[in-house]
């Protein structure tokens, strides 16, 4: 690695503000708005409108896309191919 081209990687704290969780990781990221941590340390914080504790994704809340519906509608619509391989 090159001397002095690298930004500086320090711990800090991203706040998810819908879910209400906060883990602390390392980032280059800074933030003016300090927080303390669970083991007495403070660090930056920058607040995040959605992580993983509030993604529908990760959380099992999303919705599921009926894709099946979509094939059967076209294929009566259009008809099925007669060889699939062509």
């Amino acid at each position: 690695m090159k001397p002095r081209i690298h930004p500086v990687s320090r711990p800090v704290v991203f706040r998810d503000r819908a879910g209400g969780a906060a883990f602390l990781t390392r980032s280059t990221a800074d933030s003016d708005q300090r927080v303390e941590w669970e083991d007495g340390n403070t660090y930056p914080v920058i607040d995040v409108e959605i992580s993983s504790a509030s993604h529908p994704f990760y959380t099992g809340r999303g919705r599921v896309v009926d894709t099946a519906g979509r094939v059967e509608r076209f294929e009566r619509r259009y008809g099925k191919r007669e060889n699939p391989t062509d």
